[in-house]
């Protein structure tokens, strides 16, 4: 669901949109905090709870904004900066680029399966994008073993730099280096592209994942909070 509001009168516009997992975000795009009153004013008395919003944590005046129309913070999540020139690291799968969309799309229902029973995808990065219909094969990377999918990275298409937008290993061969091997050889790939960086977030509360990008050199550049409005 994508609604865009309008108010006369006020230099801005709300944005509401329904992320894959299904939780509703509102967006308020304004210049001053009075325009910004007006147009919460006027939509969210028409918005089911709970609401959520994303914000740069180094932005005071809008997290004002939001935390006197009554959001709170939910969570953190880090922005990471990733150095593409790592060593290759050795492991016991292929790596490479999926064979073909169908094998790729079914893995991909594997995973979600896998992190709904779970951690659960509200848990995942804010920013995380829907799942085409036909996945671009060009976009990721996977590991495999025996022609057994293990695990998959996916790069976001971004202007500035490769976005790393989704990475995961299958439940029952999770800590194996799988994951790491798989960010590497992405990175590597990269590299020799000529491409110095890419970036990545990170929910704060994932250790897992912080080690991960972390012991690649990637360097912490800033932060988001996630808010709602129960």
């Amino acid at each position: 669901m994508n609604h865009l509001y309008e108010r006369p009168g006020v230099a801005g516009r709300g944005e509401t949109s329904r992320r894959p997992d299904g939780r509703l975000f509102l967006s308020i795009d304004t210049w001053d905090d009075a325009g910004f009153a007006l147009l919460a004013a006027d939509m969210l008395p028409a918005l089911p709870r709970p609401l959520y919003t994303v914000v740069d944590e180094t932005d005071v005046d809008l997290r004002s904004r939001w935390a006197s129309a009554g959001f709170t913070t939910r969570r953190r999540e880090w922005e990471y900066v990733v150095p593409t020139d790592v060593a290759p690291v050795p492991a016991d799968v292929t790596l490479g680029p999926p064979s073909d969309a169908r094998s790729l799309r079914a893995f991909e229902d594997v995973i979600r399966a896998e992190v709904s029973a779970t951690v659960g995808w509200h848990e995942m990065p804010a920013e995380i994008l829907p799942r085409p219909d036909t996945p671009d094969v060009t976009k990721y990377a996977v590991a495999e073993s025996g022609g057994e999918l293990l695990g998959l990275l996916r790069l976001a298409a971004v202007t500035r730099q490769p976005r790393i937008g989704l990475i995961a290993v299958r439940a029952d061969r999770q800590r194996r280096g799988i994951g790491r091997a798989l960010l590497v050889h992405v990175l590597n790939a990269l590299h020799h592209k000529g491409i110095p960086a890419a970036s990545a977030e990170v929910t704060e509360t994932n250790r897992a994942a912080v080690a991960l990008f972390e012991g690649v050199g990637a360097r912490r550049v800033g932060s988001n909070l996630e808010l709602v409005l129960r």
